[in-house]
Protein backbone atom coordinates (compact mmCIF):
# COMPACT_ATOMS: atom_id res chain seq x y z
CA UNK A 1 0.00 0.00 0.00
CA UNK A 2 1.25 3.32 -0.95
CA UNK A 3 2.30 6.55 1.66
CA UNK A 4 -1.15 8.63 0.52
CA UNK A 5 -2.99 5.17 0.93
CA UNK A 6 -1.94 4.50 4.61
CA UNK A 7 -2.52 8.03 5.96
CA UNK A 8 -6.52 7.03 4.95
CA UNK A 9 -6.34 3.91 6.96
CA UNK A 10 -7.13 3.72 10.63
CA UNK A 11 -5.11 2.66 13.50
CA UNK A 12 -5.69 0.89 16.79
CA UNK A 13 -6.67 -2.52 17.66
CA UNK A 14 -8.16 -4.25 15.58
CA UNK A 15 -11.83 -5.59 15.89
CA UNK A 16 -12.25 -9.09 16.99
CA UNK A 17 -14.10 -9.77 13.90
CA UNK A 18 -10.73 -8.61 12.09
CA UNK A 19 -9.14 -11.76 14.28
CA UNK A 20 -11.85 -14.51 13.46
CA UNK A 21 -12.30 -13.44 9.62
CA UNK A 22 -8.16 -13.68 9.62
CA UNK A 23 -7.98 -17.23 11.57
CA UNK A 24 -10.90 -18.50 9.71
CA UNK A 25 -9.01 -20.06 6.56
CA UNK A 26 -10.93 -18.04 4.36
CA UNK A 27 -14.39 -18.74 5.79
CA UNK A 28 -13.93 -22.47 6.11
CA UNK A 29 -13.73 -21.92 10.26
CA UNK A 30 -14.87 -25.15 12.35
CA UNK A 31 -18.30 -24.97 11.12
CA UNK A 32 -17.95 -28.25 9.62
CA UNK A 33 -17.30 -30.19 12.49
CA UNK A 34 -19.76 -27.68 14.32
CA UNK A 35 -22.75 -29.64 12.28
CA UNK A 36 -21.62 -32.87 13.75
CA UNK A 37 -21.67 -31.45 17.34
CA UNK A 38 -25.53 -33.10 18.29
CA UNK A 39 -25.10 -31.11 22.02
CA UNK A 40 -26.44 -28.15 21.25
CA UNK A 41 -28.79 -26.68 18.55
CA UNK A 42 -25.82 -23.53 17.93
CA UNK A 43 -23.23 -22.99 15.81
CA UNK A 44 -20.42 -21.90 18.67
CA UNK A 45 -17.37 -19.69 18.94
CA UNK A 46 -16.31 -18.11 15.78
CA UNK A 47 -18.96 -19.77 13.95
CA UNK A 48 -21.79 -18.11 15.39
CA UNK A 49 -20.21 -15.10 12.85
CA UNK A 50 -18.87 -16.97 9.89
CA UNK A 51 -22.12 -18.84 9.28
CA UNK A 52 -23.10 -15.20 8.23
CA UNK A 53 -20.65 -15.22 5.18
CA UNK A 54 -22.65 -18.28 4.07
CA UNK A 55 -25.87 -16.39 4.31
CA UNK A 56 -27.49 -17.62 7.50
CA UNK A 57 -27.75 -15.71 10.83
CA UNK A 58 -28.28 -17.53 13.80
CA UNK A 59 -31.41 -16.94 15.59
CA UNK A 60 -34.14 -18.21 18.32
CA UNK A 61 -37.13 -18.15 19.13
CA UNK A 62 -37.85 -15.09 21.76
CA UNK A 63 -41.34 -15.55 22.19
CA UNK A 64 -40.53 -19.45 24.24
CA UNK A 65 -36.86 -18.20 25.56
CA UNK A 66 -37.54 -17.86 29.14
CA UNK A 67 -40.37 -20.80 29.29
CA UNK A 68 -37.66 -23.11 27.99
CA UNK A 69 -34.78 -21.68 30.17
CA UNK A 70 -37.62 -22.55 33.08
CA UNK A 71 -37.38 -26.07 31.83
CA UNK A 72 -33.60 -26.03 31.98
CA UNK A 73 -33.10 -26.14 27.66
CA UNK A 74 -31.40 -23.96 25.35
CA UNK A 75 -33.09 -21.65 23.41
CA UNK A 76 -34.37 -23.32 20.57
CA UNK A 77 -31.74 -22.35 18.19
CA UNK A 78 -32.07 -22.22 14.60
CA UNK A 79 -30.89 -20.63 11.73
CA UNK A 80 -32.95 -17.75 9.30
CA UNK A 81 -31.17 -18.60 5.88
CA UNK A 82 -31.20 -15.40 2.59
CA UNK A 83 -30.77 -16.40 -0.80
CA UNK A 84 -28.67 -14.80 -3.29
CA UNK A 85 -30.80 -13.52 -6.46
CA UNK A 86 -29.70 -10.75 -7.81
CA UNK A 87 -32.47 -8.81 -9.42
CA UNK A 88 -34.98 -10.66 -7.37
CA UNK A 89 -35.67 -13.19 -10.00
CA UNK A 90 -36.83 -17.06 -9.67
CA UNK A 91 -38.55 -19.32 -11.59
CA UNK A 92 -41.60 -21.22 -10.90
CA UNK A 93 -39.65 -24.77 -10.41
CA UNK A 94 -37.69 -22.94 -8.07
CA UNK A 95 -40.28 -21.40 -5.97
CA UNK A 96 -41.79 -24.66 -5.69
CA UNK A 97 -38.69 -26.18 -4.16
CA UNK A 98 -38.71 -23.57 -1.52
CA UNK A 99 -41.96 -23.56 -0.99
CA UNK A 100 -41.82 -27.69 -0.37
CA UNK A 101 -38.70 -26.83 1.61
CA UNK A 102 -40.59 -24.24 3.93
CA UNK A 103 -43.59 -26.31 4.62
CA UNK A 104 -41.29 -29.48 5.83
CA UNK A 105 -38.17 -28.36 7.16
CA UNK A 106 -38.75 -24.75 9.15
CA UNK A 107 -40.12 -24.52 12.24
CA UNK A 108 -42.69 -21.39 10.82
CA UNK A 109 -43.43 -23.24 7.64
CA UNK A 110 -43.31 -19.69 5.90
CA UNK A 111 -41.38 -18.01 2.89
CA UNK A 112 -40.64 -14.35 3.51
CA UNK A 113 -39.85 -11.65 1.40
CA UNK A 114 -37.33 -9.13 2.19
CA UNK A 115 -36.46 -5.58 1.63
CA UNK A 116 -33.08 -6.98 0.22
CA UNK A 117 -35.39 -8.09 -2.98
CA UNK A 118 -35.01 -12.29 -2.07
CA UNK A 119 -36.56 -14.83 0.05
CA UNK A 120 -35.72 -15.85 3.74
CA UNK A 121 -36.30 -19.05 5.58
CA UNK A 122 -36.80 -18.46 8.82
CA UNK A 123 -36.72 -21.53 11.91
CA UNK A 124 -34.02 -24.20 10.37
CA UNK A 125 -32.86 -26.37 12.69
CA UNK A 126 -29.16 -27.72 12.56
CA UNK A 127 -30.00 -31.19 10.87
CA UNK A 128 -32.01 -29.57 8.17
CA UNK A 129 -28.99 -26.92 7.44
CA UNK A 130 -26.67 -28.84 5.02
CA UNK A 131 -29.85 -30.36 3.02
CA UNK A 132 -31.25 -27.61 3.01
CA UNK A 133 -28.27 -25.60 0.90
CA UNK A 134 -27.84 -28.90 -0.82
CA UNK A 135 -31.74 -28.14 -2.18
CA UNK A 136 -31.39 -25.32 -2.97
CA UNK A 137 -27.87 -25.83 -5.16
CA UNK A 138 -30.13 -28.37 -6.88
CA UNK A 139 -32.21 -25.84 -8.46
CA UNK A 140 -29.51 -23.22 -8.82
CA UNK A 141 -30.05 -21.13 -6.10
CA UNK A 142 -27.24 -20.38 -3.07
CA UNK A 143 -26.70 -18.07 -0.45
CA UNK A 144 -23.35 -17.04 -0.88
CA UNK A 145 -22.65 -13.61 0.83
CA UNK A 146 -26.10 -12.57 1.70
CA UNK A 147 -24.92 -11.45 5.30
CA UNK A 148 -21.28 -10.65 6.55
CA UNK A 149 -19.02 -8.22 5.64
CA UNK A 150 -19.04 -8.64 2.03
CA UNK A 151 -21.23 -6.88 -1.18
CA UNK A 152 -24.82 -8.68 -0.62
CA UNK A 153 -27.74 -9.23 -2.80
CA UNK A 154 -27.51 -7.15 -5.67
CA UNK A 155 -30.63 -5.25 -6.46
CA UNK A 156 -32.52 -3.92 -9.28
CA UNK A 157 -35.41 -1.84 -10.67
CA UNK A 158 -38.62 -4.41 -10.59
CA UNK A 159 -40.07 -2.88 -14.05
CA UNK A 160 -41.46 -5.01 -16.46
CA UNK A 161 -43.02 -2.31 -17.92
CA UNK A 162 -39.76 -1.11 -19.43
CA UNK A 163 -38.53 -4.96 -19.95
CA UNK A 164 -35.44 -4.11 -22.79
CA UNK A 165 -33.99 -1.98 -20.62
CA UNK A 166 -34.47 -3.29 -17.08
CA UNK A 167 -33.47 -6.77 -19.13
CA UNK A 168 -30.06 -4.97 -20.06
CA UNK A 169 -29.96 -3.49 -16.28
CA UNK A 170 -30.80 -7.20 -14.62
CA UNK A 171 -27.60 -8.67 -16.83
CA UNK A 172 -25.46 -5.75 -15.32
CA UNK A 173 -26.85 -6.56 -11.69
CA UNK A 174 -25.97 -10.48 -12.46
CA UNK A 175 -22.60 -9.49 -13.67
CA UNK A 176 -21.85 -7.17 -10.75
CA UNK A 177 -23.03 -9.56 -8.03
CA UNK A 178 -20.61 -12.61 -9.49
CA UNK A 179 -17.76 -10.17 -9.61
CA UNK A 180 -17.93 -8.91 -6.14
CA UNK A 181 -18.85 -12.56 -4.58
CA UNK A 182 -15.96 -14.51 -2.58
CA UNK A 183 -13.80 -16.57 -4.53
CA UNK A 184 -13.11 -18.74 -1.56
CA UNK A 185 -14.43 -22.71 -2.27
CA UNK A 186 -15.68 -22.84 2.00
CA UNK A 187 -19.39 -22.95 0.97
CA UNK A 188 -18.77 -25.95 -1.98
CA UNK A 189 -16.96 -27.63 0.85
CA UNK A 190 -18.88 -27.14 3.61
CA UNK A 191 -22.60 -27.41 2.32
CA UNK A 192 -22.33 -28.99 -0.86
CA UNK A 193 -19.48 -31.62 -0.27
CA UNK A 194 -16.97 -29.92 -3.09
CA UNK A 195 -13.63 -31.22 -3.80
CA UNK A 196 -11.07 -29.71 -1.31
CA UNK A 197 -8.22 -27.69 -2.80
CA UNK A 198 -5.06 -26.23 -1.44
CA UNK A 199 -4.49 -23.05 -3.91
CA UNK A 200 -7.83 -21.73 -4.73
CA UNK A 201 -8.61 -19.28 -2.53
CA UNK A 202 -7.47 -16.26 -3.43
CA UNK A 203 -9.74 -12.67 -2.69
CA UNK A 204 -8.47 -9.90 -5.62
CA UNK A 205 -11.14 -7.63 -4.70
CA UNK A 206 -12.28 -8.73 -0.98
CA UNK A 207 -9.06 -9.37 0.08
CA UNK A 208 -7.93 -11.93 2.65
CA UNK A 209 -10.02 -10.54 5.70
CA UNK A 210 -13.17 -9.41 3.49
CA UNK A 211 -14.72 -5.71 3.82
CA UNK A 212 -14.57 -3.73 7.27
CA UNK A 213 -18.52 -4.28 7.51
CA UNK A 214 -21.39 -5.18 5.08
CA UNK A 215 -21.79 -3.82 1.91
CA UNK A 216 -24.33 -3.20 -0.61
CA UNK A 217 -25.35 -2.78 -4.29
CA UNK A 218 -27.99 -1.85 -6.37
CA UNK A 219 -29.02 -1.04 -10.32
CA UNK A 220 -32.43 1.43 -10.14
CA UNK A 221 -33.55 2.58 -13.40
CA UNK A 222 -35.38 6.03 -13.32
CA UNK A 223 -37.90 6.83 -12.65
CA UNK A 224 -38.51 4.24 -10.27
CA UNK A 225 -36.34 4.41 -6.93
CA UNK A 226 -38.10 1.21 -5.73
CA UNK A 227 -34.71 -0.15 -4.19
CA UNK A 228 -33.90 3.05 -1.93
CA UNK A 229 -30.99 3.66 -3.57
CA UNK A 230 -29.61 6.06 -0.61
CA UNK A 231 -29.99 3.08 1.55
CA UNK A 232 -26.82 1.72 -0.51
CA UNK A 233 -23.17 2.18 -0.09
CA UNK A 234 -22.81 1.70 -4.06
CA UNK A 235 -26.02 2.29 -7.11
CA UNK A 236 -25.41 2.23 -10.40
CA UNK A 237 -28.23 4.82 -11.77
CA UNK A 238 -29.22 3.25 -15.63
CA UNK A 239 -29.08 5.99 -18.45
CA UNK A 240 -30.64 5.49 -21.27
CA UNK A 241 -30.82 6.56 -24.89
CA UNK A 242 -33.82 6.02 -27.59
CA UNK A 243 -34.59 2.90 -25.03
CA UNK A 244 -30.85 1.21 -25.00
CA UNK A 245 -28.55 1.04 -21.61
CA UNK A 246 -25.61 4.01 -22.20
CA UNK A 247 -24.08 3.70 -19.00
CA UNK A 248 -25.14 4.85 -15.18
CA UNK A 249 -24.33 7.66 -12.73
CA UNK A 250 -22.28 5.77 -9.77
CA UNK A 251 -24.21 6.90 -6.17
CA UNK A 252 -21.69 6.25 -3.54
CA UNK A 253 -22.05 6.10 0.39
CA UNK A 254 -25.54 5.75 1.52
CA UNK A 255 -26.61 4.04 4.15
CA UNK A 256 -29.43 4.18 7.47
CA UNK A 257 -28.08 2.26 10.25
CA UNK A 258 -27.33 4.09 13.00
CA UNK A 259 -26.75 3.05 16.85
CA UNK A 260 -29.03 4.43 19.42
CA UNK A 261 -26.93 7.13 21.84
CA UNK A 262 -24.10 7.20 19.47
CA UNK A 263 -24.40 10.56 17.71
CA UNK A 264 -20.79 9.37 15.56
CA UNK A 265 -23.33 7.44 14.04
CA UNK A 266 -26.13 7.59 11.38
CA UNK A 267 -28.17 7.55 8.35
CA UNK A 268 -26.56 9.07 4.91
CA UNK A 269 -27.73 9.99 1.76
CA UNK A 270 -25.21 8.69 -0.93
CA UNK A 271 -22.85 10.93 -3.57
CA UNK A 272 -23.33 11.23 -6.76
CA UNK A 273 -19.54 10.50 -8.39
CA UNK A 274 -20.74 10.77 -11.81
CA UNK A 275 -21.71 9.05 -15.20
CA UNK A 276 -19.43 5.79 -16.75
CA UNK A 277 -19.76 4.11 -20.02
CA UNK A 278 -21.03 0.39 -19.71
CA UNK A 279 -17.62 -1.08 -20.35
CA UNK A 280 -15.86 0.29 -17.25
CA UNK A 281 -18.69 -0.96 -15.11
CA UNK A 282 -17.12 -3.93 -13.81
CA UNK A 283 -13.90 -1.92 -13.12
CA UNK A 284 -15.70 0.92 -11.06
CA UNK A 285 -17.56 -2.09 -8.97
CA UNK A 286 -14.64 -3.60 -7.70
CA UNK A 287 -12.51 -0.34 -7.51
CA UNK A 288 -15.44 0.94 -4.93
CA UNK A 289 -15.22 -2.13 -3.17
CA UNK A 290 -11.63 -2.54 -2.95
CA UNK A 291 -11.34 1.31 -2.01
CA UNK A 292 -13.28 0.94 0.87
CA UNK A 293 -11.99 -2.53 2.03
CA UNK A 294 -8.83 -0.61 2.24
CA UNK A 295 -9.56 2.95 4.02
CA UNK A 296 -12.58 1.40 5.86
CA UNK A 297 -12.57 1.27 9.52
CA UNK A 298 -11.54 -2.52 10.91
CA UNK A 299 -10.87 -1.02 14.25
CA UNK A 300 -14.49 0.57 15.33
CA UNK A 301 -17.03 -1.76 13.33
CA UNK A 302 -19.90 0.84 14.35
CA UNK A 303 -18.31 3.39 12.09
CA UNK A 304 -16.71 0.92 9.70
CA UNK A 305 -19.27 1.65 6.61
CA UNK A 306 -18.45 3.17 3.23
CA UNK A 307 -20.65 6.53 4.43
CA UNK A 308 -18.25 6.66 7.12
CA UNK A 309 -15.08 6.25 5.17
CA UNK A 310 -15.99 9.03 2.79
CA UNK A 311 -17.50 11.30 5.51
CA UNK A 312 -13.51 10.79 7.08
CA UNK A 313 -11.47 10.68 4.06
CA UNK A 314 -13.89 13.40 2.23
CA UNK A 315 -15.82 12.15 -1.21
CA UNK A 316 -13.35 13.62 -3.49
CA UNK A 317 -10.35 11.46 -2.28
CA UNK A 318 -12.20 8.44 -2.45
CA UNK A 319 -13.41 9.41 -5.85
CA UNK A 320 -10.03 10.29 -7.09
CA UNK A 321 -9.06 6.45 -5.90
CA UNK A 322 -11.63 4.93 -7.61
CA UNK A 323 -10.55 6.72 -10.78
CA UNK A 324 -7.03 5.33 -9.94
CA UNK A 325 -7.93 1.83 -9.13
CA UNK A 326 -10.30 1.13 -12.35
CA UNK A 327 -8.74 3.17 -14.82
CA UNK A 328 -11.96 5.25 -15.82
CA UNK A 329 -12.96 8.73 -15.26
CA UNK A 330 -16.18 9.87 -13.97
CA UNK A 331 -17.76 12.32 -16.53
CA UNK A 332 -20.21 14.58 -15.69
CA UNK A 333 -23.63 12.98 -14.21
CA UNK A 334 -26.49 12.61 -16.72
CA UNK A 335 -29.67 13.86 -15.93
CA UNK A 336 -32.38 11.95 -14.05
CA UNK A 337 -35.51 11.78 -11.75
CA UNK A 338 -36.84 9.48 -9.36
CA UNK A 339 -40.70 10.14 -9.24
CA UNK A 340 -41.82 7.20 -7.01
CA UNK A 341 -40.65 4.42 -5.33
CA UNK A 342 -43.81 2.10 -4.56
CA UNK A 343 -44.90 -1.37 -6.96
CA UNK A 344 -47.33 -0.93 -9.24
CA UNK A 345 -49.79 -3.54 -7.51
CA UNK A 346 -52.28 -5.04 -10.12
CA UNK A 347 -51.88 -5.89 -14.36
CA UNK A 348 -49.29 -4.13 -16.35
CA UNK A 349 -48.53 -4.92 -19.88
CA UNK A 350 -45.13 -4.66 -20.68
CA UNK A 351 -43.86 -3.21 -24.07
CA UNK A 352 -43.40 -6.76 -25.00
CA UNK A 353 -46.84 -7.42 -25.04
CA UNK A 354 -46.46 -9.92 -21.68
CA UNK A 355 -48.20 -9.26 -18.68
CA UNK A 356 -47.35 -8.96 -15.43
CA UNK A 357 -49.34 -8.76 -12.16
CA UNK A 358 -47.97 -7.18 -8.98
CA UNK A 359 -49.29 -8.95 -5.87
CA UNK A 360 -49.17 -7.14 -2.83
CA UNK A 361 -47.46 -9.38 0.17
CA UNK A 362 -48.17 -7.61 3.72
CA UNK A 363 -44.85 -8.06 5.32
CA UNK A 364 -43.66 -9.76 2.48
CA UNK A 365 -44.41 -12.76 4.41
CA UNK A 366 -45.85 -15.68 2.67
CA UNK A 367 -47.98 -18.12 4.97
CA UNK A 368 -51.09 -19.49 4.66
CA UNK A 369 -54.05 -17.94 7.21
CA UNK A 370 -57.65 -18.58 7.83
CA UNK A 371 -59.53 -17.44 4.60
CA UNK A 372 -55.92 -16.55 2.84
CA UNK A 373 -53.74 -19.58 1.63
CA UNK A 374 -51.00 -16.84 0.25
CA UNK A 375 -48.49 -19.69 0.26
CA UNK A 376 -50.63 -22.19 -1.82
CA UNK A 377 -51.71 -19.93 -3.66
CA UNK A 378 -48.46 -19.12 -4.83
CA UNK A 379 -47.31 -22.59 -5.16
CA UNK A 380 -50.61 -22.71 -6.97
CA UNK A 381 -49.68 -20.36 -9.71
CA UNK A 382 -45.96 -21.57 -10.33
CA UNK A 383 -46.82 -25.17 -11.34
CA UNK A 384 -49.11 -23.44 -14.47
CA UNK A 385 -47.13 -20.07 -14.93
CA UNK A 386 -44.42 -20.16 -17.89
CA UNK A 387 -43.09 -16.98 -17.05
CA UNK A 388 -41.04 -16.18 -13.88
CA UNK A 389 -41.38 -14.94 -10.16
CA UNK A 390 -39.50 -11.00 -9.10
CA UNK A 391 -39.61 -10.61 -6.02
CA UNK A 392 -39.44 -6.59 -5.05
CA UNK A 393 -37.30 -4.46 -2.40
CA UNK A 394 -40.61 -3.37 -1.01
CA UNK A 395 -41.62 -7.04 0.04
CA UNK A 396 -44.04 -7.59 -2.88
CA UNK A 397 -44.26 -10.21 -5.78
CA UNK A 398 -44.51 -9.69 -9.46
CA UNK A 399 -45.94 -12.84 -11.46
CA UNK A 400 -43.91 -11.95 -14.51
CA UNK A 401 -44.11 -12.84 -18.60
CA UNK A 402 -48.32 -13.58 -18.32
CA UNK A 403 -49.30 -14.51 -21.61
CA UNK A 404 -52.82 -12.81 -22.35
CA UNK A 405 -54.50 -16.22 -22.79
CA UNK A 406 -53.25 -17.19 -19.68
CA UNK A 407 -54.65 -13.46 -17.42
CA UNK A 408 -57.65 -14.59 -16.25
CA UNK A 409 -56.65 -18.07 -15.10
CA UNK A 410 -53.86 -16.11 -12.93
CA UNK A 411 -56.14 -13.68 -11.37
CA UNK A 412 -58.30 -16.46 -10.35
CA UNK A 413 -55.89 -18.12 -8.42
CA UNK A 414 -54.75 -15.07 -7.05
CA UNK A 415 -58.49 -14.12 -6.20
CA UNK A 416 -59.02 -17.04 -4.59
CA UNK A 417 -56.12 -17.60 -2.56
CA UNK A 418 -56.19 -14.14 -1.04
CA UNK A 419 -53.06 -12.99 -3.11
CA UNK A 420 -55.21 -10.43 -5.10
CA UNK A 421 -57.84 -8.19 -3.30
CA UNK A 422 -59.27 -4.88 -4.51
CA UNK A 423 -59.83 -3.22 -0.84
CA UNK A 424 -56.12 -3.01 -0.15
CA UNK A 425 -55.91 0.60 0.67
CA UNK A 426 -52.83 2.73 -0.51
CA UNK A 427 -52.05 3.23 3.06
CA UNK A 428 -51.47 -0.47 3.43
CA UNK A 429 -49.38 -0.38 -0.03
CA UNK A 430 -46.99 2.24 1.04
CA UNK A 431 -46.18 1.21 4.84
CA UNK A 432 -43.31 -1.87 5.57
CA UNK A 433 -41.57 -3.07 8.15
CA UNK A 434 -38.90 -5.49 8.89
CA UNK A 435 -38.71 -8.91 10.71
CA UNK A 436 -38.16 -8.04 14.26
CA UNK A 437 -39.61 -9.87 16.60
CA UNK A 438 -39.59 -12.95 17.88
CA UNK A 439 -36.87 -13.84 15.57
CA UNK A 440 -34.58 -11.46 15.22
CA UNK A 441 -32.29 -11.21 18.05
CA UNK A 442 -31.34 -7.20 17.92
CA UNK A 443 -35.11 -6.38 17.87
CA UNK A 444 -36.04 -3.56 20.41
CA UNK A 445 -39.41 -3.23 19.86
CA UNK A 446 -42.16 -4.94 17.33
CA UNK A 447 -42.39 -3.98 13.45
CA UNK A 448 -43.70 -6.99 11.08
CA UNK A 449 -46.49 -8.12 14.08
CA UNK A 450 -47.00 -4.33 14.91
CA UNK A 451 -47.80 -2.80 11.50
CA UNK A 452 -51.18 -4.37 10.33
CA UNK A 453 -52.84 -2.73 13.51
CA UNK A 454 -50.71 0.73 13.23
CA UNK A 455 -51.81 0.84 9.23
CA UNK A 456 -55.37 0.06 10.43
CA UNK A 457 -55.20 3.35 12.79
CA UNK A 458 -53.38 4.93 10.28
CA UNK A 459 -56.38 4.85 7.81
CA UNK A 460 -59.05 5.56 10.86
CA UNK A 461 -56.82 8.78 11.23
CA UNK A 462 -56.86 9.75 6.89
CA UNK A 463 -60.48 8.70 7.08
CA UNK A 464 -61.90 11.06 10.01
CA UNK A 465 -59.62 13.93 8.34
CA UNK A 466 -61.67 13.20 4.82
CA UNK A 467 -58.72 12.18 3.26
CA UNK A 468 -59.04 8.47 3.01
CA UNK A 469 -58.01 8.04 -0.54
CA UNK A 470 -54.70 9.36 0.53
CA UNK A 471 -51.20 7.47 1.72
CA UNK A 472 -48.11 8.55 3.85
CA UNK A 473 -44.95 6.82 3.26
CA UNK A 474 -44.33 4.98 6.77
CA UNK A 475 -42.35 2.51 7.80
CA UNK A 476 -41.46 0.38 10.46
CA UNK A 477 -37.85 -1.05 12.18
CA UNK A 478 -37.60 -2.91 15.47
CA UNK A 479 -33.93 -1.62 16.00
CA UNK A 480 -32.03 1.28 14.43
CA UNK A 481 -30.41 -1.26 11.72
CA UNK A 482 -32.50 0.22 9.30
CA UNK A 483 -33.55 -3.26 7.54
CA UNK A 484 -36.94 -1.95 7.38
CA UNK A 485 -35.77 1.64 5.63
CA UNK A 486 -37.68 3.80 7.86
CA UNK A 487 -34.72 6.67 7.64
CA UNK A 488 -36.22 7.13 3.97
CA UNK A 489 -39.94 7.48 5.09
CA UNK A 490 -42.31 10.07 5.37
CA UNK A 491 -42.83 8.68 9.02
CA UNK A 492 -40.31 6.54 10.20
CA UNK A 493 -40.47 4.29 13.46
CA UNK A 494 -37.43 2.88 15.13
CA UNK A 495 -37.65 0.33 17.98
CA UNK A 496 -36.28 1.55 21.34
CA UNK A 497 -37.84 -0.40 23.67
CA UNK A 498 -41.49 -2.77 24.10
CA UNK A 499 -43.50 -0.98 22.90
CA UNK A 500 -41.70 2.23 22.05
CA UNK A 501 -40.03 3.87 18.95
CA UNK A 502 -38.35 6.93 18.22
CA UNK A 503 -40.68 9.31 15.47
CA UNK A 504 -38.91 10.33 12.84
CA UNK A 505 -40.91 13.04 9.93
CA UNK A 506 -39.83 15.24 7.18
CA UNK A 507 -38.65 12.06 4.23
CA UNK A 508 -40.15 12.39 0.61
CA UNK A 509 -42.01 10.39 -1.78
CA UNK A 510 -38.93 10.08 -3.94
CA UNK A 511 -36.66 8.50 -1.33
CA UNK A 512 -34.28 11.24 -1.58
CA UNK A 513 -34.61 12.97 1.97
CA UNK A 514 -33.83 11.44 5.51
CA UNK A 515 -36.53 12.36 8.12
CA UNK A 516 -35.72 13.84 11.49
CA UNK A 517 -36.27 12.85 14.89
CA UNK A 518 -39.67 14.25 16.11
CA UNK A 519 -40.22 12.51 19.38
CA UNK A 520 -37.95 10.06 21.31
CA UNK A 521 -39.07 7.02 22.58
CA UNK A 522 -42.48 7.67 22.53
CA UNK A 523 -45.57 4.57 22.94
CA UNK A 524 -48.03 3.57 20.41
CA UNK A 525 -50.85 5.85 22.00
CA UNK A 526 -48.58 8.38 21.49
CA UNK A 527 -47.67 8.37 18.19
CA UNK A 528 -51.15 8.13 16.49
CA UNK A 529 -52.12 11.31 18.79
CA UNK A 530 -49.42 12.92 17.16
CA UNK A 531 -50.10 11.89 13.66
CA UNK A 532 -53.38 12.90 14.28
CA UNK A 533 -52.82 15.97 14.65
CA UNK A 534 -50.22 16.55 11.94
CA UNK A 535 -52.41 14.94 9.09
CA UNK A 536 -55.37 16.83 10.30
CA UNK A 537 -53.11 19.98 9.59
CA UNK A 538 -52.06 18.09 6.67
CA UNK A 539 -55.70 17.66 5.31
CA UNK A 540 -56.64 21.46 5.99
CA UNK A 541 -53.18 23.12 5.19
CA UNK A 542 -51.57 21.76 2.41
CA UNK A 543 -50.80 22.81 -0.94
CA UNK A 544 -52.16 21.14 -4.13
CA UNK A 545 -51.02 17.36 -4.20
CA UNK A 546 -48.50 18.11 -1.59
CA UNK A 547 -47.03 15.09 0.26
CA UNK A 548 -47.42 14.85 3.72
CA UNK A 549 -43.44 14.81 4.28
CA UNK A 550 -42.93 17.92 1.93
CA UNK A 551 -45.91 19.61 4.17
CA UNK A 552 -43.91 18.95 7.51
CA UNK A 553 -41.08 20.35 6.05
CA UNK A 554 -42.78 23.39 4.42
CA UNK A 555 -44.62 24.42 7.81
CA UNK A 556 -41.67 24.22 9.98
CA UNK A 557 -42.92 20.63 11.90
CA UNK A 558 -39.28 19.32 11.31
CA UNK A 559 -36.14 21.15 9.45
CA UNK A 560 -34.95 19.37 6.74
CA UNK A 561 -31.94 17.06 7.02
CA UNK A 562 -29.52 18.73 5.08
CA UNK A 563 -26.17 16.85 6.09
CA UNK A 564 -27.06 14.25 7.99
CA UNK A 565 -23.10 13.72 9.51
CA UNK A 566 -23.33 17.65 10.73
CA UNK A 567 -27.16 18.36 11.32
CA UNK A 568 -29.20 15.14 11.97
CA UNK A 569 -28.99 15.26 15.59
CA UNK A 570 -29.69 18.90 15.83
CA UNK A 571 -33.39 20.42 16.71
CA UNK A 572 -35.42 17.60 17.03
CA UNK A 573 -38.57 19.17 16.90
CA UNK A 574 -39.24 23.01 16.42
CA UNK A 575 -42.79 22.91 16.16
CA UNK A 576 -44.40 26.50 15.46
Amino acid sequence: MSEDNKKFVVTGKLADNERLKEQSNFLRGSIAENLTDDLTGAFVGDNFQLIRFHGMYQQDDRDIRAERAKQKLEPLQNVMLRARLPGGIITPKQWLAIDKFAQQKSIYGSIRLTTRQTFQFHGVLKPNVKPMHQMLNQVGIDSIATAGDVNRNVLCTSNPVESEVHQEAYQWAKKISEHLLPKTRAYAEIWLDGEKTETTDHEPILGNTYLPRKFKTTVVIPPQNDVDVHANDLNFVAISENGKLIGFNVLVGGGLAMTHGDTATFPRKADDFGFIALEHTLAVAGAVVSTQRDWGNRVNRKNAKTKYTLERVGVENFKAEVEKRSGATFETSRPYEFTSRGDRIGWVEGVDGKHHLTLFIENGRILDYPGKTLKTGCAEIAKIHTGDFRLTANQNMIIAGVPKEQKAQIEQLARQHGLMADDVSLQRKDSMACVALPTCPLAMAEAERYLPDAVSQIEAILTKHGIPDESIIYRVTGCPNGCGRSMLAEVGLVGKGPGKYNLHLGGDRQGTRIPRMYRENIDEKEIMKELDGLIGRWSKERDSEEAFGDFLIRVAVVKPVIDSAKDFYDDPSYSI
